[in-house]
Parts: C-alpha cells; sequence; structure tokens
C-alpha cells in the first residue's frame, strides 16, 4: 500500500519561501511511472492545483502560481519537493501531495488520483 507524507514548517513568515517534502513509501516502484502533484486548500475555499512532475522530470505549473513555484523529485530518497517562493498570508492553507498515472492538468479531484496525503498546514504569518 503506498503512503504519501506531507512534511514541513507549519509557519511562515511572509515574503519567505516555503519548502514542503512529500515522502513516499510502500511503493514497489517509487516515483517513477506516477505523475506527483502539489494540490492546496485554504480555509474556508476549495482545492487548488499547483502543479506536477512528471517521472521523467518535467513540470507544470498553475498559471498563477508558476513564477513562485518549484516542483522537484529525489528519486533516491523517494520524495517530492515543493518550493513556494514570496509567500503572503493568501497561501495559508492546507497542502496536499497527490499521484497519478495519468497526467491531468488542473486535477482537484481525489478520484482522479490514486494516491492522495493526509495533508500539512502552512501557516503564513509573522
Amino acid at each position: 500500500q503506498v503512503q504519501l507524507q506531507e512534511s514541513g514548517p507549519g509557519l511562515v513568515k511572509p515574503w519567505q519561501t516555503l519548502s514542503l517534502t512529500c515522502t513516499v513509501s510502500g511503493a514497489s516502484t517509487p516515483t517513477g511511472f506516477y505523475y506527483w502533484a502539489w494540490i492546496r486548500q485554504p480555509p474556508g475555499k476549495g482545492l487548488e492545483w499547483m502543479g506536477v512532475i512528471s517521472y521523467s522530470g518535467s513540470t507544470y505549473y498553475s498559471p498563477s502560481l508558476k513564477i513562485r513555484t518549484s516542483i522537484a523529485r529525489d528519486t533516491s530518497k523517494n520524495q517530492v519537493t515543493l518550493q513556494l517562493h514570496s509567500v503572503t498570508p493568501e497561501d495559508t492553507g492546507v497542502y496536499y501531495c497527490a499521484a497519478s498515472r495519468k497526467l491531468i492538468l488542473g486535477a482537484t479531484g481525489k478520484d482522479l488520483y490514486d494516491y492522495w496525503g493526509q495533508g500539512t498546514q502552512v501557516t503564513v504569518s509573522s
């Protein structure tokens, strides 16, 4: 059974860089053969797709977040990382990583993913 676990600082100051890690466990083929996405949910709002990295390392980002977002993967550690630069309080929310066998840009529905993490709360505040 594949499990995804997000981790990172729960509190980030404005204009700093948020760095999150998604650690994959239980997979016979770790980060390979999947597309790895980051999705977030601000308080009181719906899910927002941030971006995805393919098994070959290609990345695709939400147009609204592209200039501030970077997604990478470390196959040796079975990890996928997210960096979000110049954060503001509007970046507060729960951040999820998810994996799918298909590339579906902008997908936020959990039924579109094979695996979904529990999420990690991030608060941007001074």
